[in-house]
């Protein structure tokens, strides 16, 4: 349907595969993986779905432009040769973001001037008009790349970053971002085959992803809009199908449970999993990790403890050794998984871990571990013939430690500012890579700083805080998405309504 053109799907560091895997799934074509980013091609309604679909994926980006830009004439002049009349309609607003790495140019606000005044004055000339930009919410948004002298323009198809989700009422500190709990509950490989676990829940984040999954709900399904609804070339109608779309949405058998000693985080994960309509699979209660006893169901832990950096916890190094404590005498025979900053804590839970996978939680450089826990001594288990590492997790940890060594565990990256946020705008070409990436690695990738950088505090994430009513039902939640389109409210209401039924 449609002809086909080249997009870029960005994401966090480590999370690539996991990205991949999911375009894979969703049938896109011509998949390569890069730094924090997967191109791959597709026609419009792969593009619909990649924002829609993904639980892995930061933003959507399609390359519009490719140039040389050996200065600031050059891009002038070359931005200026794109017929923007194709992209930028009478009294839309628009704006640009730049990423830049490069000699010529090292101030990205430059450049994002340069190629605001390059389309202005293209308007101005051809119209006597000129479009107006607006940084807090235009209606056309670009993105604009700079490798040494090569240059890429993109429309920015997605808006808001896709980790706002939009379910997140309230959040506790530090919340985990959207994006990169999915990617840890799909590095597992767990799809909602067993009980879920998470003893330390925080704001509920990872309960709340771990339900979508399992239940294969679109996360794009609590959002307000996306950036290419705003296109010239909106099918509204292929859009609507992609929404209604409640085929794949599957049941879920077990049920996810959430834990934290902290009863302000417990209320929060409460009211994000009302927010969300996921009541009937989540249940959150207060309970330090100390009391947890062993589940009666098969079940799989995945959790987030504190590292000591944004959260200060006393006895931090008692915290993981107790933690391996109630791992080894409350959750024999499952897998658990830690993802943590410092090797210290991890010595402290006094297991030996299964897989190491590397993995960026804002600016820090994190692993995420299994730990598969067996009954008994080692000895009688492997004597039963339990295996503790699959050949597949062996192949897999020699893979992690090579990528290591070329990335030393523990260390923050030079480019801070760029992953702080949890919205990862840079992105790589696979051609800028294999020609630049010696001198890259040499200046030490270093962005530039940007002033319209999201806050880095929790209420970071709350953007969508108001497009729910705290004390609703998840039918009047998911109606207010449509108030924009009388054709889809009503019946989508009614739809959802006779899906899910009403929360109590």
């Amino acid at each position: 349907m449609g002809q086909e053109f080249n997009m870029i799907a960005k994401t966090f560091m480590g999370l690539e595969s996991v990205l991949a895997e999911e375009l894979i799934a969703l049938g896109a074509n011509n998949i390569q993986i890069g730094r924090r980013m997967v191109s791959f091609s597709g026609n419009k309604e792969l593009m619909y779905r990649a924002n829609f679909q993904l639980h892995t994926a930061i933003r959507i980006l399609k390359p519009i432009a490719t140039f040389k830009a050996r200065s600031a004439e050059d891009m002038y002049d070359e931005v200026k040769k794109i017929d923007w009349s194709l992209y930028i309609e009478k009294g839309k607003t628009f704006s640009v973001d730049s990423v830049v790495y490069s000699d010529e140019f090292r101030n990205s606000r430059f450049v994002t001037y340069k190629v605001k005044d390059a389309i202005v004055d293209q308007f101005r000339e051809k119209t006597g008009d000129r479009p107006n930009v607006s940084v807090t919410n235009p209606d056309i948004r670009l993105h604009i790349h700079i490798a040494e002298d090569e240059a890429s323009l993109s429309l920015d198809s997605s808006g808001e970053s896709l980790h706002r989700r939009g379910y997140r009422q309230e959040s506790v500190e530090a919340p985990l971002n959207e994006v990169l709990a999915a990617g840890m509950i799909l590095m597992t490989g767990w799809k909602g085959e067993t009980d879920f676990i998470d003893p330390m829940c925080g704001s509920g984040t990872l309960l709340i992803e771990a339900a979508l999954i399992a239940r294969n709900i679109s996360p794009g399904v609590f959002r307000k809009e996306f950036a290419f609804e705003k296109w010239p070339d909106f099918d509204a109608d292929l859009f609507d199908m992609i929404y209604n779309d409640d085929s794949q949405e599957k049941e879920f058998n077990h049920h996810i449970y959430g834990y934290d000693i902290n009863i302000k985080a417990v209320n929060t994960a409460r009211l994000n999993v009302r927010a969300a309509g996921l009541t009937k699979d989540i249940t959150v209660e207060e309970q330090d990790f100390k009391d947890f006893s062993k589940p009666q169901q098969k079940s799989i832990m995945i959790t987030n403890p504190p590292y000591g950096e944004r959260i200060s916890t006393p006895n931090l190094l008692d915290t993981y050794k107790m933690i391996g404590e109630r791992l080894k005498h409350a959750f024999g025979g499952n897998d658990a998984w830690i993802l943590s900053y410092r090797e210290e804590c991890f010595d402290q839970i006094g297991l030996k871990p299964s897989i190491k996978i590397p993995v960026f939680n804002g600016s820090l450089e994190c692993e995420f571990r299994k730990y598969a826990m067996f009954e008994g001594k080692m000895k009688e288990f492997r004597a039963e013939g339990g295996i503790v590492k699959t050949e597949e997790e062996k192949k897999e940890m020699a893979q992690k430690h090579r990528f290591k060594k070329n990335r030393e565990f523990k260390q923050r990256l030079d480019d801070e500012e760029e992953n702080e946020a949890g919205d990862i705008r840079s992105f790589k070409f696979h051609s800028f890579e294999k020609n630049y990436r010696g001198e890259l690695r040499e200046k030490k990738e270093r962005r530039p700083r940007n002033e319209e950088r999201f806050s880095r505090d929790g209420k970071r994430f709350d953007r969508g805080a108001g497009k729910f009513d705290k004390g609703d039902k998840r039918n009047t939640n998911r109606s207010n998405r449509f108030d924009r389109n009388n054709k889809r409210n009503n019946s989508e209401f009614e739809k959802r309504k006779r899906r899910f039924g009403n929360e109590e």
